[in-house]
């Protein structure tokens, strides 16, 4: 098993330090949240992603996804399990075993998908889930779809899922896309939904752009400082010194079967919580002080994992 991720130097690497004398659970809303990477294969190769090629390939056997679904099913009360890769959708066995599965459990589903599936199966995945559906994350590559083709897919969907169901479109304002993520912002909200525009990241933090690429940008999320704090974009903040709950109320499950507290920890390879598949998993009993320099995932400051940081509605 691979463990090691070094995308961030770790030479002056932080420690994350636990905090035994806070409580083991966040004391205000939060929705506990575990974000399973049920694959590293994908049918995209977006030139900005941040993840590796060499990580972006194969899909647990269906054992391992059993013993994956196994803990999921016996986490305490209801969490939502949000389905990443990879492509969740780009595997058989996420229709015959993974959602049938998981619709069996108290817990909430959502996925971050690229939309590429056929119709039929992102209508059948929101039908299936039914009222435990949360979020669908669906992210748009203009290297590999037009805007016109992901909405007709996304309002299929949209339409196939309960009232309650959120979807939020994603993308990344990569340097080469900016014009094109100006004309879809309005096409997308045109049409409904709620747009999430996503700052570049890159190995060693965030893109660096220039004066004309940050204009563009600007016109795109709008004040920096407001969306940071209202949390319109994915603006990577850091929340250095506060308390956070990832590795106790919420944990990132690789395909490999490992687990981490977080996106950050996992990049200075601290924060492993043990493998689903071999039984060693076991969550934190209290918080930490966050020790990073940012945050590159929204989704623990969403679901109310870290100190001051209210929990999203969505």
């Amino acid at each position: 098993m691979t463990r090691r991720l070094p995308i961030v130097p770790s030479a002056e690497a932080p420690r994350a330090q636990l905090v035994h004398d806070a409580p083991a659970a966040p004391p205000w809303d939060h929705l506990p949240t575990v974000e399973w990477q049920v694959c590293g294969q994908c049918n995209y190769d977006c030139s900005y992603c941040i993840q590796s090629k060499k990580y972006r390939v194969g899909y647990p056997t269906a054992q391992q996804l059993d013993r994956a679904l196994t803990v999921l099913a016996e986490l305490d009360g209801r969490w939502e399990v949000k389905m990443t890769g990879g492509e969740p959708f780009a595997s058989r066995l996420f229709f015959d075993q993974i959602v049938p599965a998981l619709v069996q459990t108290p817990h909430r589903i959502s996925t971050l998908t690229n939309l590429s599936a056929p119709v039929r199966q992102l209508q059948w995945f929101a039908e299936q889930c039914g009222e435990k559906l949360g979020i669908v994350s669906a992210s748009l590559h203009f290297e590999f779809t037009t805007t016109d083709q992901f909405l007709r897919s996304l309002t299929a969907m949209r339409d196939a899922a309960h009232a309650e169901a959120s979807f939020v479109v994603n993308c990344v304002l990569a340097p080469a896309h900016l014009e094109a993520v100006a004309r879809a912002q309005q096409q997308v909200q045109d049409a409904g939904f709620r747009f999430f525009p996503q700052l570049m990241k890159v190995k060693h933090g965030l893109f660096p752009y220039d004066d004309g690429q940050m204009e563009a940008v600007r016109n795109i999320v709008g004040d920096l400082s407001l969306a940071t704090r209202l949390r319109t974009a994915n603006m990577a903040p850091a929340y250095t010194g506060r308390l956070c709950w990832t590795g106790a109320r919420y944990f990132v499950l690789l395909q490999s079967g490992d687990a981490w507290s977080c996106r950050s920890a996992r990049r200075y390879d601290e924060g492993y919580l043990g493998n689903a598949y071999d039984g060693s998993l076991s969550l934190r009993t209290r918080p930490v002080r966050c020790a990073y320099p940012l945050c590159p995932c929204t989704v623990p400051a969403n679901r109310g994992m870290i100190e001051g940081v209210e929990r999203s509605p969505r």
